[in-house]
């Protein structure tokens, strides 16, 4: 790890031990072993003290959806891929990352992230119904040296995991896999549609070990292929299968709508994502970004609430790792934006609070990244976090109804929009009514499962 403190050093020569361990045959030993290396090497630090607590109650039942799904790591992915997984995800970026974290923040006064979502392209090969990135075309481009640039910058702060989306943030394949060869101690993941993923993808994957691709999918064909254009399942079908033949973990990335919610919170479609090889699943709902942005794709109040609970129901049957980035809010306290945990950096460089977010005060191109963090428009964020004490409203535009509208004007930000500049009272607008319906909703479903808190 470059830039490391005598202690981190130390800590990363420690770890060998726990690869050893990753590296073991026997998988029942080895998952055993791991986590008692996890607890004492970070007893005194505590980074993951709270998240190994759920992991050992997971755990403990070694007939469980949880056991099962650690232990297909053993069976299906290739053994050097799973040792660098963990490696970088556990170990560099978030015991040793956070510990860094953790100082940096207390340096520079503002929030340090644990990952960076980068666009490297607002190109795409596709033009899906309702995704800004289909109407911004083949436009504009972050150069590899800035991406690296920002790389580097980050992991200076202690963050070391970065996604990558876009447009369709493979068609920089290559240069993907050269930063990924620059930066072996950083884990990579890209939201993609997964078209582009061929068989020599796959063995660039095979020969850096630490990109996992979460890709796209609307639900079944007929739901994928509406919003996505023909031949998209079948082509996501076949990338899923190049890459279970590699042994190489991917995951599935699902935007709900209010017309595909039935389909994608449905035990059909996620024993199908098992079935397919993903190992893990993260949800978002549909947010209407972008002038002219259709609003009847938006998911009502009981749509929220059936994948609130269905997500939930199937988290203790399912050997399959998920997370909703609205309904899952009470785990994280919130909101994640703005630094908190992540924020975007868009194909023009601009540093965004969230990808749904399109307003800025400051440009990666122009600012160093700790100016970026220390912007106005994440301070407001910092500021306003959480926005509102029921975790099940974290989103400061689709759950809390002008909160986004004042730190933008607060902050005065600017839009970032590269087809059309949108007013963020005219985007607040559009999800006024969303918001007012889910908090009656949310605000039942919290004080049932919270009762000894008042909201």
């Amino acid at each position: 790890m470059k830039g490391n403190s005598i202690k981190e050093n130390a800590a990363a020569a420690a770890m060998r031990t726990a690869l050893n361990y990753i590296n073991g045959k026997n998988p029942d030993e080895a998952i055993e072993h791991v986590m008692e290396w996890i607890d004492r090497f970070d007893s005194k630090e505590g980074t993951v003290k709270a998240q190994m607590k759920y992991v050992h109650e997971y755990l403990s039942d070694k007939d469980g959806p949880w056991y099962k799904f650690v232990k297909s790591f053993w069976n299906d992915i290739d053994p050097d891929v799973r040792e660098k997984t963990f490696e970088n995800f556990i170990i560099n970026a978030t015991i040793l990352g956070g510990r860094r974290k953790k100082a940096q923040m207390e340096k520079y006064g503002c929030n340090i992230p644990w990952t960076i979502l980068i666009d490297p392209t607002s190109a795409c090969n596709l033009h899906c119904t309702g995704c800004w990135a289909a109407e911004y075309g083949n436009k504009l481009n972050l150069s590899y040296e800035t991406i690296d640039s920002i790389i580097n910058q980050a992991n200076d702060l202690g963050t070391r995991m970065f996604l990558f989306s876009g447009g369709e943030p493979l068609v920089r394949k290559e240069d993907i896999i050269r930063l990924c060869k620059a930066h072996p101690d950083s884990q990579f993941m890209a939201f993609t549609n997964g078209t582009l993923i061929d068989d020599n993808f796959a063995k660039a994957m095979l020969e850096v070990k630490n990109f996992i691709p979460a890709i796209s999918v609307e639900g079944f064909e007929e739901a994928t292929d509406f919003r996505r254009g023909n031949g998209t399942f079948k082509a996501v079908e076949r990338a899923m299968r190049i890459l279970r033949e590699h042994k190489l973990p991917f995951g599935v990335s699902c935007c709900y709508t209010h017309q595909n919610v039935r389909v994608i919170g449905s035990e059909e479609y996620f024993d199908w994502m098992i079935g397919q090889g993903a190992k893990f699943a993260w949800f978002f709902t549909y947010v209407p970004v972008g002038v002219g942005a259709p609003t009847n794709l938006m998911a009502d109040a009981d749509d929220r609430a059936f994948m609130y609970e269905r997500i939930r129901e199937y988290r203790k049957t399912k050997p399959i790792f998920t997370m909703d980035f609205w309904n899952d809010g009470e785990y994280v306290k919130g909101c994640i934006a703005g630094g908190r945990y992540y924020f975007h950096i868009n194909a023009n460089g601009d540093a965004e609070p969230c990808a749904f977010i399109h307003y800025s005060n400051m440009n990666i191109k122009e600012h160093t990244l700790i100016e970026v963090l220390q912007s106005p428009l994440f301070k407001q964020y910092a500021l306003h976090q959480p926005f509102s004490e029921n975790y099940l409203r974290p989103c400061p535009l689709l759950d809390n109804y002008g909160d986004l509208s004042e730190m933008v004007h607060a902050a005065g930000a600017t839009s970032t929009d590269l087809a059309a500049k949108e007013d963020v009272d005219e985007l607040c607008s559009k999800c006024k009514n969303a918001a007012e319906n889910w908090k009656k909703k949310a605000d039942s479903i919290w004080s049932s499962s919270h009762p000894s808190e008042i909201i």
